[in-house]
């Protein structure tokens, strides 16, 4: 059986200084959007101390994710699970604050001008007429194990999912490469690049792109171990030869082998590296009144990281450009 996630506790000093330092980012800018806010980052995080540091120190283990656990929110003053991530306006604009600062001190957070207004920090609730779609607004469907924004190079090296409400103990799942257990001709066969991966349908604009798909390879190395680009809803797979269908589909089964289910309490972030561990999360029925499930998302690049695959240089990402919240 998959060992439970990690979990790396911040204790509550610590905790303190850092909703505190995003209070005070929110009171002198006034936005959790204001680009003032986000070119002031870096400097807010110089200026907390080595326990905060610590606890955010790289993923360290093969399960490639941990659970950031000590943060605490009331729900009362949180105000009521919106309908759709357009309707969130500020509220809950201090965990925003808060989420872009640990993604500051990880890495560079990073956004997408074509997906939810090129804000930051998204909102992941689920939304009426999209319950059976493959995105986080999506609900009484499984949302299929992937990697976060497969389709493009420049994808993050990091996934953050913070929990504002869950009061039904929704599982988000999760599933490393470095435990299963694939024989060596299956590794190979999905080094090779057979099939593109297309946008989701959280991209509007990516998906009317006119330029042809690059078949990418869905394993490759680096010196630390394998990784994996990986989003099989947004595959087509149908385009592949069988030995590479047939050793995708046992990946498929190596990852519900080793899937963890998370169920985050409010606070939490989970952190994923997104270049070896696919999440998801399992069906829910939403009920539309203000108590659903809701997550803040955010992105990190991390400066360092082992290199992807040269040939991802050279590939389109169907017209996307992701956006870095302040100059390099």
């Amino acid at each position: 059986m998959p060992t439970p996630a990690p979990v790396r506790p911040l204790d509550a000093s610590a905790a303190r200084e850092l909703t505190t330092a995003a209070a005070k980012l929110l009171a002198d800018h006034g936005s959790a959007t204001a680009p003032e806010l986000l070119a002031a980052l870096p400097q807010a995080c110089a200026l907390l101390g080595d326990t905060v540091r610590q606890a955010m120190r790289p993923v360290d283990s093969a399960d490639g994710l941990f659970v950031l656990r000590g943060l605490h929110l009331d729900d009362t003053e949180l105000g009521p699970t919106p309908g759709h991530w357009s309707t969130v306006g500020e509220a809950g604009a201090v965990w925003d604050v808060v989420l872009l600062l640990v993604s500051t001190l990880m890495g560079t957070p990073i956004a997408w001008d074509g997906q939810q207004d090129g804000r930051f920090v998204h909102n992941i609730v689920p939304s009426p007429g999209h319950e059976s779609e493959q995105t986080g607004a999506s609900s009484s469907v499984l949302l299929t194990p992937h990697t976060e924004d497969a389709f493009h190079p420049g994808r993050a090296h990091l996934l953050l999912l913070s929990c504002m409400r869950n009061h039904d103990n929704i599982a988000t799942t999760a599933a490393s490469i470095r435990l299963t257990a694939l024989a060596d001709a299956e590794v190979e066969q999905l080094k090779r690049p057979v099939v593109p991966i297309l946008p989701d349908d959280a991209y509007e604009q990516a998906r009317q792109f006119s330029g042809p798909p690059a078949p990418v390879p869905t394993l490759f190395d680096t010196p630390e171990g394998l990784t994996m680009r990986f989003d099989p809803a947004y595959t087509p797979l149908e385009e592949a030869d069988e030995q590479w269908r047939q050793a995708y589909g046992r990946l498929e089964e190596e990852l519900a082998r080793v899937s963890v289910a998370v169920s985050l309490e409010p606070g939490d972030v989970l952190v994923v590296d997104n270049d070896i561990v696919v999440h998801g999360r399992v069906p829910f029925r939403a009920r539309y009144d203000g108590t659903d499930r809701w997550l803040k998302r955010a992105s990190v690049r991390v400066e360092g990281r082992p290199t992807r695959p040269p040939a991802e240089h050279d590939e389109h990402g169907y017209g996307q450009a992701a956006l870095t919240a302040w100059a390099d």
